[in-house]
């Protein structure tokens, strides 16, 4: 999805591997919400707060480092990132965060240090502008309210 044609900011929100099989991917962990459902959520808010939403996902590690690159180039005003599986073994996606200026708010679905020991540990976190986790689809709702008083 290109970034929308708006003078409204813009705020990129970059989701990854197997993020597009929420609703019907483990519901009892992630909850029954599909990425279309969240994406809808942020897009009503995202307008609500003068905000314009730019909402990806892939399974590609690539893909996701390259769109931080873009929300830098472009001028986003923040980036909320849901990097699924890579928050505990990417360190090229780290280096991505902490290479840009952009802020970059880490969101989680379920809260990884309630889960299996190898998810406990985040790369991102200590580079990332701020954290949600645990709180579901409501997650990247927080992180938006909390970049619209930044900005």
């Amino acid at each position: 999805m290109a970034a929308p044609a708006t003078a409204l900011p813009v705020i990129f929100v970059l989701n990854g591997p197997n993020l597009n099989l929420l609703g019907a991917r483990e519901p009892e962990i992630y909850g029954h919400d599909t990425l279309d459902d969240i994406g809808a959520m942020l897009v009503a808010r995202g307008g609500a707060l003068g905000l314009a939403l730019d909402i990806r996902q892939s399974n590609h590690e690539g893909d996701l480092i390259d769109w931080l690159h873009e929300a830098q180039a472009s001028g986003a005003r923040a980036a909320i990132l849901n990097p699924g599986g890579y928050t505990h073994t990417s360190v090229a996606l780290r280096d991505a965060v902490a290479a840009i200026s952009t802020p970059v708010w880490e969101v989680h679905l379920s809260d990884p240090a309630t889960r299996e020991s190898f998810r406990h540990r985040s790369l991102i976190a200590d580079v990332a502008a701020g954290r949600v986790s645990g709180k579901g689809a409501r997650g990247y709702i927080i992180a938006l309210d909390e970049i619209a008083g930044a900005c």
